[in-house]
Parts: structure tokens; C-alpha cells; sequence
């Protein structure tokens, strides 16, 4: 099998990793492409592998299995208001039940202890949402408080930098992603069960900001200034910051976990020796459920590794429930908050240690890890095709990786072995100061966020009710978002700032094609 070419390279797992007999990866890895080597391959597979997820080249026609971004998973549903909450096609049968256990308990409403639903009670005491579809609309994108509309689907994340070498050390060997304030912990809960105060509510002050482009269109771009009112519980640490985030789309994570660590490895290179102006890292984050050192590839800032490990942090912070692979019956209830530690939890003996015990936990894992991404629409289009184009030559793509081949060896066999196309080399990529939040998770930095997956973009409105977009929802569209790209991203943000105005069109219906 190929290596990654030759020179200084870097190893990116600790001896305790589950990856850690891969080959060193990164640095001018990144020339190669598929510079790591895939331990799941033949060499005949191998060779199909690389061929098959090369960069296109012939912009006159959709290329092959385009139209099925999901692989044999992909769903052929219409494109409605359920898009995204269909089962993988190639889901056997007997699966099918379990999915739509899973279904419903992702759509479950939790209530207060004590409560007659002894199966149903246990949520908070501090919470954010009653139900992970409460945040996850239809499975889809959540967005920030508009008018009338609360901020179920968004919250503010809590945390400040280390302040000495002790804690510097504790983030440089994983063992946390940083550190949350002493009183409100790691995330603002703007709700609580009756007879406990809220810990506040998000508050976002906007200014617009007008951006002019080749042609003379104007587009003004929003400004969003964070703060919090209505503080239940004293001053917040005067070190701590607020990140703000809106929930993610649900589909395709079963199949991103799938994808092999050595290729996200290869196209990270954190010192940009090729000069492309890209310097993508990798996440490494620790498993909770293993504990050792590993890739992370889901939220914001790739801080999780596992759809599992995932699900289980958003019971316990997110609706302050219990599990077996985060016990926190009080959510995120902190030292300083004794009133909400004294409340009653919902564990209830006869059904195990914890408010959501493994069955629960099991199938939301199921099925968040198979819901399905929407099949393609007006792929072979000739605007589309121009869009797509215009897409490669601004060098989006250096990011948002089109495409990659899923694990033989996935645990899922209908995961396995599928050309799927997410859009995405899930690394952490400098964003700019524009987009900065100042908060360091694990080992991303203030101005790092992973490159989001693009797939089923296009179908946004339609599932989730709006058009907002990037981490906080700022942007009202598809072209603030790409404007609003700095750092890393400034090049290509510029190429698309620069384009006529009918190559700027394309390109977004290029994107509302995925």
C-alpha cells in the first residue's frame, strides 16, 4: 500500500489510542492525498479506492453515483418537510424496528422527578430542551432566537482558557476540553423544572455590515453581540466565554463515523507545506468509553468521536438525563448551584442506575446513526455542473472534501465500503476573526472550527423552516455564509466575492443541489 510521502512527518496518536498502529500522517501528507494507509483495503480495493475519490476534473457531466451522496444508504424519499428523517434504503428489515424505537425516543418529551411516568421523568434539574427533537427539528438545523421564537435549538457553550501549567497540561494530554465556569458550568440552561430558576437567557444584539462585490451587488452581512440576561445565579466568572451554537443536522453520522482515520489524517497539514494557504488539523480528542485518544469528528469544534458519545453528552447537558456512558443525574448542575443538586433525580432502581439506561441510550444512538441523506437533486444540470466548477476553481473544495470510500471493515455493514460524498475533511480549519468565538475546545483554538458537512444543504428550508447557517446562524443565506469566511477560507471567499454575477448564482445553485 502507499505511504505518505517522504520527509519529517507527524504522529498524531498517543500509544493508548485505538488507531495508534497507524503510520505517522499529516504534515506534506497532504501532497499525496491517501498518504495514511487504510489497514481495511486490498490492494485491488485500495487502487479503486484512490481512483475512485479523485478530484473531478470533467465539469460537462455529473460524475458517477453522484446523485446518491449516501451510497446505498441514500434515500429516495421526496425531498419534503421529513427529508431528513428517513431510515438508511439498505437497512435490513429487522433494523427497521429498532429505528423507530430509537424515533420515538428522540421524540420523546421528558418531564420533572417526581412524576407518575416513572419511565418518563429525570429532566434536569437545568435543562435546554425537553426532547432531542426539540433542538434537531425534523432532525434538521436548529436556529438562533428570531422575534417570537425562543432559543430551544441554540445555546451558549461555557468555558475559559487554562490559567496555569497544571491546567495546560490536564488539555494537552485530553483529559478535558477545557474548563467551565464555577457557577453556570459548561453550558447555559435557559430552562429548570418548577421551583428552580433558570441559569439566564441568551440575548444577541445585531449591527449590518454592507459587503460589496464584482458587478456592484451589495449584501450586508450581520453582526451578531452576544450577552446574557437574567443571570439566576450571580456574576458569571469574568474569564468565561460564550460560545454560541445552533443544533446540527442529524443525517449521515453513522457513515462519517464510518470513514477511515487514515484518511481525514492524510489531508491534514497543520504547517501548510504545500503553500495552499490550507492547514487543516485533526481533533484529537479522548473516548470516553475506551479512554484512549482519538479522532473527533462530530460538533462544532470535532470535539466527539462517536455518535454514542455524542447522544450521551446531549442527555446529559443538553436534557440533564443520566446514562451509562455519562452518569450526571443533575446535568449540569455545579457545586454552586446546591438547590439544584438537593432536587430529586429520575433514577428509578427497578430500572437501572441511571434516568436513561442503556436501551435508551442504544437506540437514540441507533438512530441518529441511521438517518439517512437525501438523494441528489438537478446534479447533471448544466448550471449545476457551471456551479460546480466555479466551486473546485475557488478552491472550496480543499475543505470541503467532496468525497471518500467508508471502512470495509465498518461495523455496520451497511455502512461499509460506500462512496458517499459529505463535502467535508472534518480537520479544524482557521475560520478568521470574524468568525472567532475566543474559545478553545480540546485542542481547537478560538478562531478553529471543523469544515461542516454540505450535504443536504439545499434542502434547509424545506425540512427545517429557515435558511440560517454557520455556528450561530448569522447568516441568512448561502452567500453571507460563504462571505462571512475568513482566515483559511479568505482566498476562496474572495474568488466568490470576485465571480460575475451569474458564476456567483451558479455556484449557490451548485450548493443547493447537495
Amino acid at each position: 500500500m502507499p505511504k505518505a510521502n517522504s520527509g519529517e512527518q507527524r504522529n498524531w496518536f498517543s500509544g493508548t489510542s485505538r488507531v495508534a498502529d497507524l503510520p505517522p500522517c499529516g504534515g506534506d501528507a497532504r501532497q499525496g492525498r491517501g498518504g495514511c494507509e487504510r489497514d481495511d483495503l486490498s490492494e485491488q480495493d485500495l487502487e479503486r479506492v484512490l481512483t475512485v475519490t479523485r478530484p473531478a476534473t470533467n465539469f460537462s457531466k455529473a460524475e458517477q453515483f453522484e446523485a446518491l451522496p449516501g451510497g446505498a444508504t441514500t434515500t429516495l424519499a421526496a425531498p419534503d418537510r421529513k427529508a431528513f428523517s428517513q431510515f438508511s434504503a439498505n437497512l435490513p428489515f429487522e433494523d427497521e424496528q429498532n429505528f423507530k424505537l430509537g424515533k420515538a425516543l428522540f421524540e420523546k418529551l421528558w418531564v420533572s422527578s417526581p412524576s407518575s411516568t416513572l419511565a418518563s421523568d429525570g429532566l434536569g434539574p437545568l435543562y435546554n430542551a425537553r426532547a432531542c427533537e426539540s433542538c434537531h427539528p425534523r432532525d434538521g438545523r436548529g436556529r438562533p432566537p428570531e422575534g417570537a421564537t425562543d432559543a430551544t435549538s441554540m445555546f451558549y457553550r461555557l468555558a475559559r482558557a487554562p490559567r496555569d501549567d497544571a491546567e495546560r497540561r490536564v488539555i494537552a494530554s485530553y483529559e478535558a476540553l477545557n474548563f467551565s465556569d464555577p457557577v453556570y458550568g459548561a453550558q447555559l440552561q435557559d430552562s429548570a423544572v418548577p421551583g428552580l430558576a433558570a441559569e439566564g437567557r441568551v440575548r444577541i444584539a445585531y449591527t449590518e455590515e454592507p459587503v460589496t462585490l464584482a458587478g456592484g451587488e451589495t449584501i450586508s452581512l450581520r453582526k451578531p453581540q452576544y450577552s446574557v440576561g437574567d443571570l439566576g445565579y450571580g456574576a458569571m466568572d469574568p474569564t468565561t466565554t460564550l460560545s454560541p451554537r445552533v443544533a446540527s443536522p442529524m443525517i449521515g453520522m453513522g457513515l462519517i463515523e464510518a470513514i477511515h482515520e487514515a484518511d481525514i489524517l492524510a489531508r491534514a497539514d497543520p504547517d501548510d507545506r504545500d503553500g495552499d494557504g490550507i492547514s487543516g488539523r485533526p481533533a484529537l480528542v479522548r473516548e470516553r468509553k475506551t479512554g484512549g485518544v482519538t479522532l473527533g469528528r462530530f460538533g462544532w469544534k470535532a470535539q466527539n468521536p462517536t455518535v454514542r458519545q455524542q447522544t450521551a453528552d446531549a442527555f446529559a447537558i443538553d436534557l440533564g438525563l443520566s446514562t451509562p456512558d455519562l452518569d450526571l443525574s443533575h446535568g449540569d448542575c455545579t457545586a454552586a448551584q446546591q438547590d439544584c443538586l438537593k432536587l430529586p433525580t429520575g433514577v428509578q432502581p427497578r430500572l437501572g442506575a441511571v434516568e436513561a439506561p442503556a436501551p435508551v441510550l442504544d437506540l437514540v444512538a441507533f438512530y441518529s446513526s441511521n438517518l439517512a441523506v437525501p438523494a441528489r437533486r438537478r446534479a447533471s444540470f448544466p448550471e449545476t455542473l457551471k456551479g460546480k466548477r466555479l466551486f473546485y476553481e475557488a478552491g472550496c473544495a480543499a475543505c470541503h472534501t467532496p468525497k471518500f470510500v467508508t471502512r470495509r471493515d465498518a461495523p455496520h455493514k451497511e455502512q461499509a465500503f460506500q462512496l458517499i460524498w459529505p463535502y467535508s475533511d472534518f480537520l479544524l480549519h482557521d475560520m478568521g476573526e470574524g468568525l472567532a468565538d475566543g474559545q478553545q475546545v480540546g485542542v481547537a483554538t478560538g478562531r478553529e472550527w471543523r469544515t461542516p458537512p454540505l450535504w443536504g444543504i439545499g434542502l434547509r428550508r424545506t425540512v427545517s423552516g429557515h435558511s440560517f447557517l454557520l455556528h450561530d446562524g448569522r447568516a441568512r443565506n448561502l452567500a453571507e455564509a460563504i462571505l462571512w469566511h475568513g482566515g483559511e477560507a479568505e482566498k476562496a471567499r474572495n474568488a466568490f466575492a470576485a465571480m460575475l454575477k451569474d458564476d456567483r448564482k451558479a455556484l449557490i445553485r451548485f450548493l443547493e443541489s447537495l
